[in-house]
């Protein structure tokens, strides 16, 4: 069975050590790909906001 696993954090450091804390459990032969996006939206003039998110997927 194919299964997913989403990721979204605000920092891209945050979001690759929460993957790789997954990864760590995932058989690599089940893998199947890792889709990875990053959107950044004005949060007012000065500031934006980042959003990092990943979607693991992989055979159960």
């Amino acid at each position: 069975m194919i299964q997913v696993k989403l990721f979204d954090e605000e920092h891209e450091k945050d979001l690759e050590k929460k993957m790789n804390r997954f990864l760590e459990k995932v058989d690599e032969q089940k893998l199947v790909d890792i889709k990875y996006n990053i959107a950044a939206l004005p949060e007012d003039v000065d500031e934006q906001i980042y959003c990092f998110t990943a979607m693991i997927i992989y055979k159960a």
